[in-house]
């Protein structure tokens, strides 16, 4: 029998039949299963808003949100408490700048072996545990700027649908940029190795880069990135030169935020920054190059600075097997990201926290706190930008970034008073994640 054909007032009443019962019992369910409540509670609080410690702090979380935070605050009755004594309390952190997908490897032949030898799946395998542990370093959230096989856009649904363990993930696929630049393709044998184009990314004029990253988008990226300079580990271009034309970066930019989409631009080299700038880009990823006028131009615009401290740290310890025209760029680029920073902190050009992590192992994402209180910043402005500032730049204030009534249960308590020692954030006692303890709290 086609249902279509019942008289509108039986069809009406074979549906409420269905229909009330379920959602009356599914009401009931509810009401008699309140979530449990979790208490934590720790001899300081960090107040991302202010920068300051509050004694004596509390964190109320129920059903994966906060309830309550502050100093002295009520636990409710029959609430499970985890007193961690003498700890701080802090939000998730968030690290704007990770490759889940790929993996950090001293031996570069060895890294450049494993992009080509290993499958989407089994790569994806290896990222899945580049989650888990990041995670549990205590980044509750993460922007992946670059991935390939859409393989950060599988974790972030997997870890959404509580599948697998892992971070908060921003995605945003492939990055965008031209033919022969840092988003491209090393200069394989095209009869071996084919060009890509606007799929994975790749694109040329700005028609093109429109639909390059309508395909990112497509399949599901949450913001752009796109190389306006060249790059450090890539083979064949120089590290700060121009990659795209102002209309390319125009075109790129505009199509984001035509799509509710941030957009990001890896950038070393100084004239690309203030094209991106131009462009009305929402932060310059490295900006290794950048000088104090362009900094003051971010300020004024409130781009923001995401200076990945960490990535070139790491490289300068283990470049070992770099080959002499990556190395050549990665001393280049060392030698001037520091004073960079140290000027943007006097400037006061907005900071985001990111460590551009699989340069890098993934889970040591919080030494780039220490390296910004190297360079300047406060301990306490480091974990601002790390949390308030963070959660600016990723459009995601009203969710993360403060420990507030509302926001989601994204918690990390470390030993001790975090704004007298930053490196105890090393070594987290525990770690929430959406109301879910990943580390500590015998869980």
């Amino acid at each position: 029998m086609n249902p279509s054909r019942l008289p509108v007032a039986l069809r009406a009443a074979l549906l409420a039949a269905l229909v009330v019962p379920a959602v009356l019992g599914a009401t009931a369910s509810a009401a008699g299963a309140a979530a449990p409540v979790t208490a934590l509670k720790a001899a300081h609080l960090f107040d991302a808003a202010s920068g300051k410690l509050l004694d004596r702090g509390v964190v109320v979380e129920q059903g994966g949100r906060i309830i309550a935070a502050g100093s002295n605050v009520a636990v409710p009755a029959g609430a499970r408490v985890i007193d961690l004594g003498d700890a701080t309390l802090l939000p998730g952190l968030i690290d704007a700048h990770v490759h889940l997908g790929d993996d950090a490897n001293d031996n570069y032949y060895e890294a450049f072996f494993n992009g080509f030898m290993r499958t989407p799946a089994a790569q994806t395998a290896f990222a899945a545990r580049n989650a888990r542990v990041t995670v549990e370093a205590g980044i509750t959230t993460v922007r992946d700027l670059g991935s390939v096989d859409y393989i950060a856009a599988g974790l972030r649904d997997a870890i959404n649908a509580g599948a697998i363990p892992g971070p908060r993930i921003l995605a945003s696929n492939y990055a965008v940029g031209s033919t022969g630049g840092h988003a491209d393709f090393d200069p394989y044998a095209p009869n071996r190795i084919a060009p890509v184009g606007t799929l994975q990314g790749i694109c040329n004029g700005a028609e093109a880069c429109r639909e390059a990253v309508r395909m990112q988008i497509k399949y599901g990226a949450d913001v752009i990135k796109f190389m306006a300079s060249g790059g450090v580990l890539s083979l064949t271009d120089p590290v700060d030169n121009v990659q795209l034309t102002q209309e390319e970066m125009n075109a790129i930019v505009s199509e984001a935020h035509a799509w509710g989409r941030k957009a990001a631009a890896h950038c070393h080299g100084d004239r690309a920054a203030k094209m991106a700038i131009a462009a009305g880009v929402d932060s310059i990823e490295h900006g290794s190059f950048l000088e104090d006028d362009t900094l003051r131009m971010m300020k004024d615009k409130h781009v923001f600075l995401v200076a990945t401290l960490f990535a070139l740290y790491w490289v300068d310890a283990h470049a070992g097997t770099l080959p002499p025209t990556i190395l050549a760029k990665e001393k280049a680029a060392g030698a001037h990201v520091n004073v960079m920073f140290e000027h943007a902190v006097k400037i006061g050009t907005p900071i985001a926290m990111g460590t551009d992590a699989a340069v890098e192992p993934h889970g040591k994402n919080m030494t780039e706190f220490w390296l910004m209180t190297q360079h300047g910043l406060t301990a306490a402005q480091s974990l601002q930008a790390g949390t308030i500032g963070g959660a600016e730049l990723l459009g995601l204030s009203k969710e993360i970034g403060t420990l507030e009534a509302g926001k989601s249960a994204d918690v990390v308590a470390v030993k001790g008073n975090v704004l007298a020692d930053i490196k105890s954030l090393d070594h987290p006692l525990l770690v929430m994640a959406s109301g879910r303890i990943v580390v500590g709290g015998g869980r």
